[in-house]
């Protein structure tokens, strides 16, 4: 996929000894983490929130639906031939109903990993972002960190970082930016993206959202394997998830002022573990 949209032709590689590849130039490398860098921002567009009526003329454009085919992403005539702004309030309809709404899919890590929200996904994702000092802005919905549109613009701004590293000849900070983002891949992206992208693909009415979740699945599977990644999806494409239990720390015998007195220590105390179930 990626290298049709970059036009390599397989048959005009070189074929060079494996035991010792000669280094890559800078302006192809760069090249390459632009290119990777707008695909992700791409996705993100998609499933960050509705798409507006700018974002929909720049993909109707000619030269991007050719590139998009190039791909294997073909859109059917209710993207193609609709008129704009009934097509960018059908668009925004279906994603309500897809991503939004009660009863839908929401693109978020923590729901489709344990079918809550703000599980530890939501936490860690989040001290990555503080990290590289990414910050989270506001959209029409809430974005949660783990939310896939900004885990996408994340990667997308450590690719930018990466080819901007290359640019200034820093090449052990384009290393240190490479090994964060295969270690963010190995840890959030890669376990849910891939089954989650084929539910959306099965569900969707819209052939604008088929398309790009097919488009995110083929997208995902080769930024994995090209990371020499080997990370199990765990998200299955199912359309429940179960809720994972809640595990709360507290010790039951710790009075609740300072009136009352404790159990002495010599009583066995009960477990300081406890799992709340789902009241309903």
């Amino acid at each position: 996929m990626l290298k049709t949209l970059l036009a390599i032709d397989d048959e005009d590689a070189v074929v060079v000894d494996e035991r010792a590849p000669p280094p890559r130039p800078i302006a192809e490398r760069r090249a390459e983490y632009d290119a990777r860098a707008s695909l992700c921002r791409l996705l993100a567009g998609v499933f960050v929130e509705e798409a507006d009526a700018d974002f929909v003329r720049a993909l109707r454009c000619p030269e991007v639906l050719a590139s998009l085919a190039a791909a294997g992403v073909c859109f059917e005539a209710d993207f193609l031939d609709a008129e704009e702004g009934a097509l960018v309030e059908r668009l925004a309809c279906e994603y309500t109903t897809l991503f939004a709404a009660s009863g839908g899919f929401p693109p978020v890590e923590s729901v489709r990993l344990t079918g809550r929200y703000k599980q530890d996904p939501h936490f860690q994702v989040a001290q990555d972002y503080a990290k590289w000092g990414f910050v989270v802005g506001k959209g029409r919905f809430e974005l949660l960190p783990d939310q896939l549109g900004v885990e996408l613009m994340f990667v997308a701004e450590l690719l930018e970082r990466c080819s901007g590293a290359l640019a200034a000849g820093d090449e052990a900070l384009a290393r240190r930016i490479e090994r964060d983002l295969k270690r963010f891949w190995t840890q959030h992206l890669a376990r849910w993206v891939r089954g989650y992208a084929r539910l959306v693909e099965q569900v969707a009415e819209h052939s604008f959202y088929r398309g790009m979740a097919a488009f995110l699945q083929g997208f995902a599977g080769e930024e994995i394997a090209a990371m020499g990644l080997r990370i199990d999806d765990e998200d299955h494409a199912r359309a429940v998830v179960p809720k994972s239990e809640i595990r709360v720390e507290f010790n039951p015998d710790e009075p609740v002022c300072n009136g009352c007195e404790s159990i002495p220590d010599t009583q066995q105390r009960a477990a300081n573990v406890h799992t709340l179930h789902d009241l309903r």
